[in-house]
């Protein structure tokens, strides 16, 4: 068995009030941030953020008011991070807002909406739903939950009852008929 020298047994003295700190405050700490930021690694960071701040600015009653303090710091916590999110997010609104005074966006990124050009848009979605019609009504049905609704393959096989492969060749037959009706030289 191996003996500890003295600076081993200093360490350990030394460190003995932390270890009793993190033994009765890290589980009511964890379970105080968890709650109120639902997310465990932020509840975390928290938690371990407020023992920095206590080795760093001591109780100065003897532990007698030990738990009051640390709660205290831990509130603390929770309105530093409240107030760092708002000027955060008001700094974003912000840079926004400044974008759009300074006339960021080029001119060629913004179109004109004439009434030519909105009947130009008009006339084409037309021309695309009648030639969704044109299709079977399961391969329009699947081409619409696939393009338009972003649902996945897999769930419209499962829809279907039909096999993901099945979906991706009733996929490439919709595209295919309407790439011949529009992408035409």
């Amino acid at each position: 068995m191996r003996t500890r020298s003295k600076e081993e047994h200093k360490l350990t003295e030394r460190q003995a009030p932390e270890f009793e700190l993190d033994r009765s405050f890290r589980g009511p700490l964890l379970a105080y941030f968890t709650k109120r930021v639902n997310n465990r690694n932020e509840a975390e960071d928290l938690t371990q953020e407020v023992f920095v701040r206590l080795l760093h600015h001591p109780d100065r009653n003897n532990g007698e008011t030990l738990a009051g303090y640390v709660f205290t710091i831990a509130a603390n916590l929770l309105r530093d991070r409240a107030k760092s999110v708002a000027m955060a997010r008001q700094k974003r609104i912000q840079s926004l807002d400044l974008l759009v005074e300074v006339d960021a966006f080029p001119a060629n990124l913004i179109e004109d909406r004439n009434p030519e050009r909105v009947l130009v848009g008009k006339q084409t979605i037309q021309d695309v739903l009648d030639a969704l019609t044109e299709l079977g009504e399961r391969t329009r049905d699947i081409f619409i939950l696939a393009r338009l609704e972003n649902v996945q393959h897999r769930e419209i096989a499962a829809m279907y009852g039909i096999s993901v492969s099945a979906v991706e060749k009733l996929m490439m037959k919709a595209m295919a008929h309407l790439g011949a009706l529009f992408l035409r030289p």
